[in-house]
């Protein structure tokens, strides 16, 4: 007698989703700071300058301290032997170092040599200030120094670049840091080498730094806009306290 076939019936096969837009879903923030979007980067024009911003951990307290200011020159300089040594186009133009966090200013002749040499910078200031709280604390600190991918934008016209040179080099009166200070410019910032201030005279100088002061590593600018361009409009007084400099962009409807 033949057997009477068994039938199977197909059953539904149920996809669970573990990702996608979604209540909950995406890394979380590392810090107080939501973190910066992972969006493509823009495509970068060798001609137009980018302003550049990196943030700290909350549990590294100021870096506006000598040492921690020493170990990000160190880094300045690191930066330059790697540009010497591998040939990039990826120049530090300007810098400020505020309490959380560092804006530079820089030129970069492809999405490959920003990315490097922010890589560079990044990785020689993590180990040095690392190495600079283990000498002032006694403690090795563990995990990131920098809470999150670096931020960067290009600036293309005149006027973009004359404000940002403003807001990196006296970010520090936004922050009312210079409160209480005996210098007419940023100590732990590069405007100390900035020729483009409307109070310099014939002096190369707007204040004689001490002997022992080491400042960061910076380049003199290759791009029109960074030499001339942003003299189309006024000169950078250092009594200058700039607003804001990228508006929020409105949100998609």
């Amino acid at each position: 007698m033949a057997r009477i076939r068994k039938k199977h019936v197909q059953q539904a096969l149920e996809f669970r989703q573990h990702g996608g837009k979604r209540a909950g879903a995406g890394r979380k923030a590392k810090g107080k700071r939501p973190s910066e979007p992972h969006r493509k980067r823009d495509r970068i024009d060798p001609r137009h300058p980018l302003h550049a911003t990196t943030r700290i951990a909350d549990d590294l307290g100021s870096l506006r301290k000598k040492d921690l200011f020493r170990a990000l020159g160190a880094a300045t300089v690191a930066v330059f032997e790697h540009a010497q040594n591998a040939g990039t186009g990826f120049r530090i133009v300007h810098a400020s170092v505020q309490r959380n966090h560092v804006h530079l200013i820089v030129e970069a002749s492809h999405e490959h040599d920003l990315a490097k040499g922010m890589q560079v910078f990044l990785s020689a200031a993590a180990k040095r200030i690392n190495r600079a709280l283990w000498r002032r604390t006694g403690i090795r600190r563990r995990g990131s120094v920098f809470s999150d991918r670096y931020d960067a934008r290009p600036l293309s016209t005149p006027r973009q670049v004359r404000n940002c040179l403003s807001y990196v080099l006296n970010n520090w009166r936004r922050h009312r840091e210079d409160v209480n200070r005996s210098w007419n410019v940023d100590p732990y910032s590069s405007a100390i080498w900035f020729t483009g201030w409307k109070e310099r005279a014939a002096s190369p100088w707007l204040y004689q730094p001490p002997q022992t002061y080491l400042g960061l590593m910076t380049w003199l600018p290759k791009t029109w806009l960074l030499r001339e361009g942003w003299k189309k409009h006024p000169l950078i007084s250092v009594r200058e306290v700039p607003g804001p400099l990228f508006k929020p962009k409105p949100p998609r409807s």
